[in-house]
Order: structure tokens, then C-alpha cells, then sequence
């Protein structure tokens, strides 16, 4: 018996097909999600080219970015990192998907000897609690007085050591610096070394004495944190340091002695403190408290189980760290765009002029007494010129999250659990895309509104102080230090480079510093 289809009406067949429709997209994007392969950033090297481009690593990854806002470096068998210089994506895991992103364990490993558990090594609630502290820390009055009474004397001091380059007539010259044998240039050991003794005083309340000659045991701490850095930073590089830390060899051993040297010093100051708090009456204990190190002491009183001496240290030792070589390595390069600028540094010689009112014969001491809070305000250009050097240069040129889930940027590309993001600050300052057509060239007047005053960026644009959660807390202290220091210098001295057409690149390390350095004629404004 033959059956004969049922009588069917339009709405019907169309209800059907409808279904049949959406069963079949439904399939198909099933099949999509967990059959078809993920997109992923084009890989455009490898780890073997970086290496062949180490002397211009910089250069390299600026060139690649004009091509890709995002690629991937090929660094083993199946496995890639990815570089960003596109700001959607710098925001995304910056600040919209924050919690996805961090540090990761291997970075945790290769710091924490000289970090520990610091608030720059570590993430989740070891991170929260640092940064929740030390946010009300950096926000007090009494430790912006205390950090600005600081830079104002070490300023004064650097224009001291100033005076005695213009008065030789010479330029300034390569020296050794503490007897050891690496050799960099005398402005930039300037710089490090009054960045080094005022951020140790604003972090622990002790004087080292850098930049007029300290005592050996300061000295061997300085040298120490120096070349542990550089031997921290050689670890990401050298495959074999887990090998050599085990056997003590090498730059794994040499690390060891420098991280006791370090440790000797700074727990000395720890001990030395609770001794002082201890002993003196509250009134005393009080005027204790405008360096970092003795805040949290304090509040270790609430707390002793978690924060004990070691943490302490890690906390205080993570600011020098962060603050030493970032704002040396700035007051350098912006050194080398004076005096490739020269209109540039006149100008802001005459913003300081008029913004800080001194007599002509006033001592370096006098003159930078004189910056107050609202002479510093007044210093738009100077502001300005130092964002743009940071833009062009900034203090770190480059740096990672590690991502702890697999996920899609705003891109449409995927990134894996466990893969690294680098985004880089000193490629996107490069990139005409953001900047224009002049984004190489240096241009203060970019971050200035019609009526002079300074503008900012977004974050996710202009990166040298990261972004989102874990932007800088110590941004402003160096904005405050950086024009302080300089109000003091132009005021007293003219810059100019040696040679014009010396050529100058950028060292790779963990701060974007200058090779072979920066050789200039100081002399005296009067």
C-alpha cells in the first residue's frame, strides 16, 4: 500500500525548513568550536633571529611591529610568544581581562632570589595585599614631603658634580665605576648613582652616598644589586642556569655572593630600625615614619606573621629596584634629546626660570628650595619633553604577561595557557599609527593643549608606566624627582654631545639603557 504524503500548508513547510535551518547552523558551530582550528598570530621569526638582531633587538621588533600590530616569535618546537604593539590588546590584558594575565611561576622563578615575594615578582594575593599598602603609602603627605625633601638635596648635589665638569672644560668622559670592570659612561653613573641614593633614602631613610663616595661597605651593596640585576636578567637568556644554580657555578654562583652581599646590608637597616622604634618614645617613632621601609614596619605590628623581616625586605628592596635604573636610564636619554634639541632646551631653561623665582646668584641649595609644589605645576614643557623622551625611550622597552587560560584577544587571535604576551612600550612609540607621520621624531608640543598645558595619552597607548591595576604607583615620584632634578641642572647649565654624529643605541637589558653611553660639554648658563 502505497502512502501518500500528507497535505502540508505554506507555513508549515516554512516552520520547517526554519528549524532544519537553525538545527543545521547550530551543528556547524559546534563542529567550529570544537573541531576547526584556532587563529593564531602570524609567526614571523624566531628565537634565532633575535639573537642574530640582539645588537639592535629594539630595532628589529620596531620593524616587525610596522608590519603586524601583533605577531608571534617562534622560541621552540610547537611552541611561540606573541608581541603587541596594538593598545587593544595591551588594554584587553592589562586591564579588561587583568585577572587572566600576570607574572606566571617562571618569572616567579627567575627573580625571586633577588625579589622574593616583592610586589613586582609576584601575583593573586600576595600582590593584592602589597599593592593595597603601598597605594595608601604613596598617597600620604608626609611621604611626599620626605621624597621631596630628598630629591631637592641629591639635585643640589648633581649640580655640584655638574660644576665641577663645566669648570674642566672637557667632555665627560668614561670612568670605572667602583673599581669594578665594567665601564659605562659618567652621566649616565651620575644619574644612576643620585637616582640610587634617592630612592634608597625614600625606601629604608638611609643616606648611601653614591655621588660623593661612600663607605666600602655601601659600595660592595650597590655593586652587588647592580650585578645581580644583570645576572637576573642573563637567566631569561641562558638555558642552563636551573644546571648552574644547582652546582653553584658560573654567573648562578656569583649571584649567590651578590644576593648575601645585598641581603647583609639591607637587613642590617631592618634591625637597625626596629632597635630605633623600640627604644625611642612614640613622638621619636613618629618622625621615623616618612621613608617606605618604616611605614610598613609599622604596620608589620598588626600584622607580624605575614609581614616579617623577610617580606619587609622583599617589599623595600623591589622599590630601589624598580627605581634606580628606570629613572637614571630616562634622566640619560632625556639628556641625549637636550642636546640633539638644543631650541628644545632653551625653552624649557626659560619655562624653569619663570616658574621658580631664585636671584642669579642663588646656590644650587637655594635654587632648589625653591621648587614648590606650585612652581612644579607651572612646568608644563618640561613635563611634556620628559613624557616624549619616555614615549621615544621608555625605561623599560619592553615587557610580558603570561597568560593562565586559554583565550581570544580583541584581535580575533587566540592565545593559549601558559603562552607569553609581550607588549612593547618602545615599538609603539614608533608606531605612525598611533603618532602619526612624526611619531620618530621628538615633539613635546604633541602632549600640550592651545593653552600650553599638558594632556595625557592613554595608557594603553603610551605605556612606559603600564596600565590598568598594575600601572606604576611611584609615576608621579618620578615625574616629581625627574623636574626637579632638571629645574636645578637648566637652570645652572647648558648640554651638548661631544659629537653629533656619535651614534648611540639602546643596551638589552631589564631597563632600556644607552650603549655606549652619552659623552657631553657642560658648561655654566652665567
Amino acid at each position: 500500500m502505497e502512502l501518500l504524503p500528507l497535505p502540508a500548508s505554506p507555513l508549515l513547510l516554512l516552520t520547517a525548513v526554519v528549524v532544519a535551518a537553525a538545527a543545521l547552523l547550530l551543528s556547524a558551530a559546534r563542529f567550529t568550536k570544537s573541531r576547526w582550528p584556532r587563529r593564531y598570530h602570524p609567526v614571523v621569526g624566531t628565537v634565532l633571529h633575535q639573537l642574530r638582531y640582539l645588537h639592535k633587538f629594539y630595532h628589529y621588533h620596531t620593524e616587525l611591529s610596522r608590519h603586524h600590530k601583533s605577531f608571534r616569535i617562534s622560541t621552540a618546537p610547537f611552541h611561540s610568544n606573541v608581541y603587541t604593539s596594538d593598545p587593544a590588546v595591551v588594554e584587553y590584558i592589562l586591564r579588561t581581562n587583568f585577572h587572566n594575565y600576570g607574572k606566571g611561576m617562571l618569572n616567579y622563578e627567575v627573580m625571586k632570589e633577588l625579589l622574593g615575594d616583592g610586589i613586582f615578582a609576584v601575583d593573586g594575593s600576595k600582590w593584592r595585599h602589597q599593592r593595597k599598602l603601598a597605594s595608601y603609602e604613596f598617597t600620604t603627605r608626609s611621604l611626599r614631603e620626605h621624597s621631596g625633601a630628598v630629591f631637592k638635596n641629591n639635585a643640589a648635589k648633581l649640580a655640584a658634580a655638574m660644576s665641577e665638569a663645566a669648570s674642566s672644560h672637557q667632555a665627560v668622559e668614561m670612568q670605572l665605576v667602583d673599581g669594578s670592570s665594567q665601564r659605562i659612561p659618567r652621566t649616565q653613573n651620575w644619574f644612576t648613582r643620585s637616582a640610587m641614593d634617592s630612592v634608597f633614602e625614600v625606601a629604608f631613610g638611609t643616606k648611601l652616598y653614591c655621588l660623593e663616595g661612600s663607605s666600602e661597605e655601601n659600595r660592595r651593596f650597590v655593586r652587588a644589586l647592580d650585578d645581580a640585576t644583570a645576572q637576573i636578567n642573563m637567566r631569561y637568556i641562558n638555558p642552563f642556569w636551573r644546571l648552574m644554580r644547582f652546582f653553584n657555578i658560573g654567573m648562578e654562583a656569583a649571584l649567590r655572593e651578590n644576593i648575601k652581599v645585598v641581603d647583609d646590608l639591607v637587613y642590617k637597616v631592618i634591625h637597625s630600625k626596629v632597635a630605633k622604634m623600640s627604644n625611642q618614645g612614640s613622638e621619636s617613632a613618629d618622625a621615623e615614619r616618612e621613608d617606605i621601609m618604616s611605614r610598613f614596619l609599622r604596620e608589620s605590628e598588626r600584622d607580624p606573621k605575614t609581614m616579617n623581616h623577610r617580606y619587609l625586605r622583599d617589599i623595600s628592596l623591589s622599590f630601589v629596584v624598580a627605581g634606580k635604573d628606570t629613572t637614571g636610564g630616562t634622566m640619560a636619554w632625556f639628556t641625549y634629546m637636550l642636546c640633539k634639541h638644543p631650541s628644545e632646551q632653551e625653552k624649557i631653561a626659560q619655562e624653569i626660570r619663570q616658574a621658580v623665582r631664585a636671584p642669579e646668584n642663588a646656590t644650587f641649595q637655594d635654587f632648589a628650595e625653591r621648587i614648590t609644589e606650585e612652581a612644579l605645576g607651572k612646568l608644563q614643557y618640561l613635563h611634556a619633553a620628559l613624557t616624549e623622551t619616555m614615549r621615544l625611550y621608555p625605561a623599560v622597552g619592553m615587557d610580558l604577561k603570561v597568560c593562565f587560560s586559554d583565550d581570544t584577544l580583541p584581535d580575533g587571535f587566540a592565545v593559549n595557557k601558559g603562552e607569553t604576551i609581550m607588549y612593547q612600550p618602545y615599538c609603539m612609540g614608533r608606531m605612525t599609527y598611533l603618532w602619526g607621520e612624526d611619531a620618530e621624531d621628538f615633539r613635546p608640543q604633541r602632549w600640550l593643549d592651545e593653552n600650553g598645558m599638558f594632556c595625557a595619552e592613554s595608557p594603553f597607548k603610551f605605556t612606559a608606566f603600564q596600565a590598568g591595576p598594575r600601572i606604576c604607583l611611584g609615576k608621579e615620584f618620578a615625574y616629581r624627582q625627574m623636574k626637579i632634578f632638571w629645574a636645578v641642572l637648566l637652570r645652572f647649565f647648558r648640554f651638548r654631545l661631544r659629537d653629533d654624529d656619535e651614534p648611540v643605541n639602546c643596551k638589552m637589558s631589564l631597563t632600556l639603557l644607552v650603549e655606549p653611553g652619552i659623552f657631553v660639554h657642560v658648561s655654566n648658563r652665567s
